[in-house]
């Protein structure tokens, strides 16, 4: 394989990608803008002699370099970030992606599309298929995301159609690990900040929503495997963990991990917020022969003391 270009390196996902590849022996250039990511998750990558960074703005800025392959990430993914910025969710989205698509026409390469679980929205389908449509308010608080994912998928589809690019759309469901950024407002995040802190776990509604978690090196391996498929694969495809839990039991599992009691206060319920998502992975399952291995549980207290590491809350005596 030669040169792969990852737009969006220096994310939580991108980043963990990055290093993914580089292990692989692929070389690897690597951009981002910076408005979300972060350089020092990038710190171990830099050390590589396979890695080149670019800070480029897909939205204003000049043309992607030639590669093999495009895996295209860029995008802010979590609810705080693209509501700060919704109109540039939107450009990144839409122009962006139309540049990723364009310069891998270019170099008659393949590419693959970072979707979200989000294009679902507020699922009437449960667990949510690839052959279901959605049920997303374009104009509420979070259409800047579901809709801008929505169009980038819709755009790549007619890459496809139009030009026979080699286009694979990975529908990303929740994913924690290291490197999650402490105020991403996801649940994640967000319990085990509160927790180290000492602060009881915020809980919106009842608590009853359900959401599914997998850990980050489990997905970064479903969208490699998607990557080296062979062509005709099925796209639109699902990556997620199935194992399917509420918010409330979320934060009771984060408070066993952190040896912490469970305490709560209460929040209003997000306007969109999904009641239900989790995913059917059965095509990933045929096709790439994948399923996500690592606990809930193991993946949690990873993700805790890397949050230790930063200075929230004490340090493991381990």
């Amino acid at each position: 394989m030669g040169a792969v270009v990852v737009t969006g390196a220096a994310g939580f996902l991108g980043s963990h990608l990055v290093d993914r590849l580089l292990a692989d022996g692929v070389e690897v250039v690597g951009v981002d803008n910076l408005s979300t990511g972060r350089a020092a998750n990038l710190s171990d990558a830099r050390q590589h002699k396979g890695f080149r960074f670019r800070r480029l703005d897909l939205v204003r800025a000049g043309s992607l370099p030639r590669a093999d392959r495009y895996f295209h990430l860029a995008s802010p993914a979590s609810p705080p970030a693209y509501q700060r910025d919704p109109v540039g969710t939107l450009l990144v989205n839409s122009v962006g992606t139309h540049r990723v698509l364009e310069a891998a026409r270019r170099s008659d390469a393949r590419v693959l599309l970072a979707s979200t679980s989000e294009v679902y929205g507020d699922p009437q389908v449960h667990p949510q298929v690839e052959a279901y449509w959605g049920h997303v308010n374009p104009v509420g608080p979070r259409s800047c995301y579901d809709e801008g994912k929505r169009y980038s998928e819709a755009l790549s589809a007619a890459y496809r159609r139009r030009y026979g690019l080699d286009v694979r759309i990975a529908r990303i469901f929740n994913t924690y690990g290291p490197r999650m950024d402490p105020s991403d407002g996801r649940v994640i995040s967000n319990f085990i900040v509160q927790g180290l802190q000492g602060k009881p776990f915020t809980l919106y509604g009842r608590g009853t929503q359900t959401r599914s978690f997998c850990y980050v090196s489990d997905l970064v391996d479903g969208i490699c495997r998607l990557m080296d498929a062979d062509p005709g694969v099925p796209t639109p495809m699902n990556l997620g963990n199935p194992r399917e839990f509420t918010v409330r039991r979320t934060a009771e599992l984060v408070a066993r991990v952190l040896g912490i009691p469970l305490r709560f206060v209460r929040g209003p319920f997000p306007e969109d917020d999904p009641r239900q998502r989790s995913p059917d992975i059965r095509l990933a399952r045929r096709y790439l022969g994948w399923t996500p291995r690592v606990p809930f549980e193991v993946g949690l207290a990873k993700t805790a003391e890397h949050f230790r590491s930063l200075g929230i809350g004490p340090r493991s005596r381990s």
